[in-house]
């Protein structure tokens, strides 16, 4: 079954198709739930939540719709209303011009594992870690990113900045 006919069977409320769909795509949904939680209780119950409300609103994907993309976006969205609502993180708004970095400081040898980075993210400030992995590992841009967390660009990027710099100092540790 392709995925246009897997889609219009799970709007149909067929349980085999929805199965389908939930064993495809609920190793990515809890890995992007997990990375922005850092807890694999909640990302399992973020999940669950997800793949419900995902086949109560399937009737709005339209045809030929990436099904992987739209899950994906439902975690995500949900993952940081968790955090929003846990931790109540304050973006701090700073317009300033970045400096160019230099090639030497960010030179990072290449025998350090992504495990290792991935940890190493966890460790940040969560208002650095949600920005880093949504854009390291999620492959969201800055304008994505502050649409995702309702600030602006420049805040994004001067957050994304300041927490790869801290990155990169626990890495060099």
């Amino acid at each position: 079954m392709n995925t246009n006919q897997l889609i219009q069977q799970c709007k149909l409320n067929n349980y085999s198709a929805q199965l389908q769909v939930y064993n495809a795509y609920k190793n990515m949904m809890f890995g992007a739930a997990v990375r922005i939680l850092k807890s694999r209780e909640e990302a399992e119950d973020v999940v669950q939540d997800c793949f419900i409300k995902g086949f109560q609103k399937i009737h709005q994907l339209k045809e030929g719709a990436n099904l992987g993309a739209w899950f994906k976006r439902i975690v995500i969205n949900k993952s940081l209303d968790v955090v929003k609502e846990k931790k109540k993180i304050v973006w701090v708004d700073e317009t300033f011009v970045l400096e160019k970095e230099s090639d030497q400081e960010n030179e990072v040898t290449n025998d350090i594992s992504i495990d290792f980075i991935k940890s190493c993210i966890h460790q940040l400030k969560e208002k650095y870690s949600i920005i880093l992995t949504l854009y390291l590992i999620e492959d969201y841009n800055h304008r994505e990113i502050g649409e995702l967390l309702n600030i602006k660009e420049s805040t994004v990027r001067n957050q994304y900045r300041r927490g790869k710099e801290q990155l990169l100092l626990l890495i060099k540790k």
